[in-house]
């Protein structure tokens, strides 16, 4: 299965515009998702190894570059000044595109494709833990250039801030319970009570991942300051809304392992 999973990757990046990318996009996401953490980490290194940059290019294309700009090409040229100004936007033009990894056309395709931006995150996931096995340059590369991406595709400007309550779908209270990473959930009783009078949940949604919040904050609506935490999470009954002078932020988790700074 790994080598079909590769062989997809392979036709997946190197595609035309015009080519229907859409059933081998849903073809290589749905195998990867079926391999074992083991496979999908030769997978991560397979796809940093043999669709990184081609370092032989950018060498002869920096060396072509600086050629173009020395005084002893200046003077063997006939290109007068304009042509010569044209040449090197052209070839930084080149040198941009030799520079793009070629993993990043599939990162793109896949961001485009439906149900492609929650697996990009999910991968990113898989890659972190890879790297925590074998940090080696190569898996460090691919996690900085798919983080700057998701930075990019997650920005807070094109998400949905949503007040969580009670009555939100229980997969998505799930997700606040399995996720609480400060103060962890007990059981439904304590997490009804933060949703509940006094208590203020938001979380924020991609639309391309409905009903899975990035990112949640808990607050606890206070008569004032509280002396400790305990008071927050045990407050029973909590103060009268109507009485409350101070709104605590006092639990900040994501469900996907990044922040907005990413």
């Amino acid at each position: 299965m790994l080598e079909t999973v590769q062989n997809l990757m392979h036709g997946a990046i190197h595609m035309k515009k015009t080519d229907t990318v859409d059933p081998t996009l849903t073809e290589f996401s749905q195998g990867y998702q079926t391999l074992g953490s083991e496979n999908r980490r030769k997978a991560l290194i397979a796809l940093a190894t043999q669709f990184g940059v081609n370092r032989v290019h950018i060498r002869e294309l920096i060396q072509h570059y600086l050629g173009l700009q020395s005084d002893d090409h200046a003077q063997q040229s006939d290109l007068d000044e304009e042509g010569c100004a044209s040449a090197l936007y052209r070839m930084e033009k080149n040198l941009r595109h030799a520079l793009k990894p070629l993993y990043i056309t599939l990162f793109e395709r896949l961001n485009a494709h439906p149900g492609g931006l929650k697996f990009l995150v999910d991968l990113r996931a898989d890659l972190n833990g890879a790297i925590e096995e074998e940090n080696i340059p190569l898996l460090r590369s691919l996690d900085s250039d798919l983080k700057e991406k998701l930075a990019t595709w997650l920005s807070p400007a094109v998400l949905e801030l949503h007040h969580i309550t009670w009555d939100d779908p229980a997969s998505l209270l799930e997700k606040i319970v399995a996720y609480e990473a400060v103060h962890p959930i007990s059981n439904l009783h304590d997490l009804k009570r933060r949703l509940g009078a006094g208590r203020r949940c938001f979380g924020y949604l991609h639309p391309a991942i409905p009903g899975e919040p990035l990112i949640f904050i808990e607050v606890a609506l206070m008569r004032g300051l509280s002396q400790s935490i305990q008071e927050v999470l045990w407050d029973e009954p909590p103060n009268a809304e109507s009485e409350a002078t101070t709104a605590l932020f006092y639990s900040i988790s994501s469900t996907q392992g990044f922040s907005f700074s990413v």
